[in-house]
């Protein structure tokens, strides 16, 4: 989907729009609709069908409001589009899906194997993946980058999550067929729902082979930890580990591949990307605007659990509540000139990682690699150009980026510091 806003027609009405279908992430225009919904409907009704509907949060003080308040609103009856009207499998057993007081005696353990020292550790050999991720870009006429992004998830996840690399393709196929089964590169021949539950099948099937054999092998790393966590003195059923092995690499294949394709496809060729790459101490601030930009997570769900009046809309209980990500991080009221990549961005209080209870477990994670990524990026390139069509994922689930081909010039002596680093 396009990350900027373009005109709308006249006469556009809202109640002809459907936020559902991801044919509009993958050709249209979100942004454009979403700033006229922040300015007139800023909580606004959709039908799905003769029986099904969902509110629409779309202010970065709403959409705070409703993903920080867990006794207002719920996680446990679907976090995403695609359950509306249906009973989360994984309701009180993934983190995701779980309520505090619960969720947070299962956050905590997590949290704690995933805190900035214990995560640090990792950066050596995710530093090797992400060199060996550009180092087709040398010499090649035109480099896919959001091809070889779409890999770095499992650099990260694959290698703290103790996952054999040579299954690592697999599993990158897996979770995007999991983000985006509508997209046609990761259909299958027999629709949408095939699509979706093949991919939960073979990924709960793997999961299910790798703790059998991971049982007889506990090691320092995320599966072990989920294997041996106890809550309220009971160890995890085999079930509620499965889940989150799955949200744990379904969350890492979310956000990390698309930030960087969302920050590259607007900063490319402009004056963004000499003044980033030139000063270090942009580095950090400029993460943090390219997690806003892109705002990779598109919506999460939540249910009202009691009536409640937002903006003067009468949320009722039972209803479902979406906030609309990338509507609130560029939400003039909480950032100035928000359609604006501003490298120098400060305070940038944006949600792409969410907020609240269930702000990302894996943002250590993925600061990390993205820190790492972009600190190779400068090092190593001069310059990149757009060589060709850029082509956006179909889901309402995912901003991403699939396809953006590139031309890279190379830094002075770097051809042979890269080619060396991955030989």
């Amino acid at each position: 989907m396009r990350l900027n806003k373009s005109p709308l027609p006249d006469g556009f009405d809202l109640d002809s729009v459907d936020l559902t279908d991801s044919s509009l992430y993958a050709h249209g225009d979100p942004h454009a609709i979403w700033d006229v919904m922040r300015e007139h409907a800023p909580v606004h009704w959709q039908r799905v069908d003769d029986t099904l509907g969902f509110w629409s949060v779309t202010k970065f003080e709403d959409a705070d409001l409703v993903l920080r308040d867990h006794t207002l609103f719920t996680s446990q009856r679907g976090t995403m589009l695609f359950l509306l009207g249906k009973d989360d499998p994984a309701r009180g057993r993934q983190m995701a899906a779980t309520d505090p007081p619960r969720h947070t005696r299962m956050r905590g353990p997590m949290q704690h194997a995933l805190t900035n020292k214990r995560v640090e550790k990792y950066s050596d050999a995710v530093t090797a993946e992400v060199r060996a991720l550009l180092a087709p870009a040398l010499g090649a006429e035109r480099f896919d980058f959001a091809e070889a992004m779409m890999a770095l998830p499992m650099a990260t996840a694959g290698t703290m999550m103790g996952l054999p690399r040579e299954d690592w393709p697999r599993l990158t196929r897996l979770t995007t067929m999991s983000i985006a089964p509508e997209d046609p590169e990761f259909a299958g021949p027999d629709g949408v729902n095939e699509t979706l539950q093949a991919a939960h099948r073979e990924l709960f099937a793997y999961f299910h082979d790798l703790l059998r054999e991971r049982r007889n092998n506990l090691g320092d790393d995320l599966v072990s930890l989920l294997l041996e966590m106890e809550i309220d003195g009971r160890r995890l059923e085999t079930g509620a580990i499965l889940s989150n092995c799955y949200s744990l690499i379904l969350g890492a294949n979310v956000t990390t591949p698309f930030v960087p394709t969302g920050a590259m496809a607007e900063i490319v060729g402009t004056g963004v990307w000499d003044a980033w790459r030139t000063d270090p101490k942009l580095l950090n601030t400029g993460l943090d605007e390219a997690l806003r930009w892109s705002s990779p997570a598109n919506h999460f769900m939540r249910y009202a659990l009691r009536d409640v009046e937002l903006r003067g809309r009468k949320i009722r209980a039972g209803d479902a509540v979406v906030v609309w990500l990338g509507a609130a991080n560029r939400d003039a009221e909480a950032f100035a000139d928000p359609f604006t990549f501003d490298i120098r961005r400060k305070p940038n209080r944006h949600v792409a990682f969410g907020s609240g209870p269930h702000y990302c477990v894996g943002h250590t994670v993925a600061r990390m690699s993205l820190k790492i990524l972009f600190t190779e990026l400068f090092q190593t390139f001069e310059s990149f150009e757009l060589a060709g069509e850029i082509e956006h994922l179909h889901s309402n689930f995912v901003a991403g980026i699939k396809h953006l081909p590139m031309v890279a010039q190379l830094r002075g002596d770097a051809a042979g510091r890269l080619g060396q680093l991955v030989a």
